[in-house]
């Protein structure tokens, strides 16, 4: 799988957002894309991350998120950060200006912020999120790529799953995902 890159976005009404830019060797086509697009902004739960936009722009193809404060699980379990890049979008023109890159680490007191009630809440989101893909949502997804660094937190530690990279739809009457079709970027 060829990897794709993720950013923090400022967008012309200053609201945060998080931009993810698809590899130009993903194997991915623009019809694929499209596709991917339009089932991505169906799933609408509080417990999946929400997809606001898409930009493409010759071979360039991004999806724009909501922006989540807290990062991802994996921070505050293993207390990682990695490098992110931070982008200002300009309101004269559609492409993004570096603003700075930004290093950070996570403190013991952030990774405290884990006590059992937030961990018990971090456990059913993720649960009740499973279950909307899996049951609940029009289109049935197996998302098989669930794991910490795939499960954001928005600034009152509510878990986000995200990067339907590897999701695949499975049939009303299907038990099991035994299909070719993928719903997320790879």
């Amino acid at each position: 799988m060829v990897p794709s890159f993720l950013f923090q976005g400022v967008l012309q009404n200053g609201m945060e957002v998080a931009v993810k830019r698809l590899s130009k060797n993903s194997g991915q086509g623009m019809e694929e894309f499209k596709n991917e697009v339009k089932l991505i902004s169906k799933l609408q739960h509080r417990n999946l991350v929400r997809i606001l936009g898409c930009c493409v722009e010759l071979e360039e193809k991004m999806l724009i998120y909501e922006y989540l404060p807290n990062k991802s699980l994996d921070c505050f379990i293993f207390g990682k950060f990695n490098i992110s890049n931070k982008f200002k979008f300009p309101a004269s023109k559609g492409s993004m200006s570096l603003l700075y890159l930004l290093s950070s680490s996570l403190d013991e007191e952030q990774r405290a912020a884990l006590d059992w009630p937030v961990r018990k809440g971090i456990i059913r989101g993720i649960a009740r999120g499973t279950m909307y893909l899996h049951q609940d949502s029009r289109l049935r997804i197996i998302h098989r790529d669930l794991k910490a660094s795939n499960i954001l937190l928005d600034n009152e530690m509510i878990p986000k799953i995200s990067d339907f990279g590897m999701a695949r739809i499975f049939g009303g009457n299907q038990i099991e995902g035994c299909t070719n079709r993928v719903v997320g970027t790879m």
